[in-house]
């Protein structure tokens, strides 16, 4: 079958990507196609288009998808269909992505973190009753944090420092836009204005899933119509 998608992630996720977006019929009902990695991450030949580029964030995709295939709390997992391409029907701009905000409470549990994050995992028999893994979210300004979280060795990260319903995060961000420029700069803390986000809870590792920043998409850049 054929699903057209806003989508809302295009992240790195080990030798491939994560792609994510909501359905577009007004129902926000987030679709994860999961591709032939061994993790369901999506290589570069299975989310071309026909001219060989891909999705990009707020672009309106159709996506060829065979069938559901939920994974643990990852409900929103469908298999794609890796014999067909992709195709770009459109692209939204800030005013479809407020039609698309969702309103969680909290993002899945709080009050568990890592040594440089904050809220930014959860217990996996606490994730496994969660009712979703995606969520689209905005808020009114976001801190990126470039810094180093190597132990043995040097390991240059991007945290997305937020509040969000009165609760505090400092998330890894996995958007390989953000990540290519951020990683460049010197440490320090950069500063980004009104922003949606998409905060998914990614892969397991020990007994944590991680909460992550899969896309950040600032509204000045969206209303200058800056598609990089």
């Amino acid at each position: 079958m054929i699903r057209t998608l806003v989508c809302l992630a295009n992240s790195r996720k080990l030798s491939g990507r994560c792609v994510a977006g909501i359905v577009y019929d007004g129902q926000k009902k987030w679709i994860r196609p999961v591709g032939s990695g061994q993790h369901g991450e999506v290589s570069q030949d299975e989310r071309q288009y026909e001219d060989g580029s891909e999705p990009r964030v707020l672009d309106v995709v159709s996506v060829p998808l065979l069938r559901p295939q939920p994974h643990s709390f990852q409900r929103e997992n469908w298999l794609l269909d890796p014999d067909s391409r992709w195709e770009k029907v459109g692209r939204v701009g800030w005013g479809e992505l407020l039609e698309l905000e969702q309103f969680p409470r909290t993002l899945w549990t709080n009050g568990y973190d890592t040594y440089h994050g904050s809220n930014d995992r959860v217990p996996v028999e606490q994730a496994d009753t969660a009712a979703d893994s995606l969520n689209l979210i905005r808020v009114d300004r976001v801190t990126l944090l470039v810094a180093d979280e190597g132990y043995e060795y040097p390991k240059r990260v991007v945290r997305a420092q937020f509040r969000y319903e009165g609760h505090d995060y400092a998330l890894r961000v996995t958007d390989p836009q953000y990540e290519q420029v951020y990683l460049t700069r010197p440490f320090g803390v950069y500063g980004l204005g009104e922003s949606f986000m998409t905060v998914s809870l990614g892969e397991t590792y020990y007994d944590f899933a991680y909460k992550l920043v899969a896309a950040i998409i600032e509204r000045a850049k969206v209303e200058a119509g800056d598609t990089s």
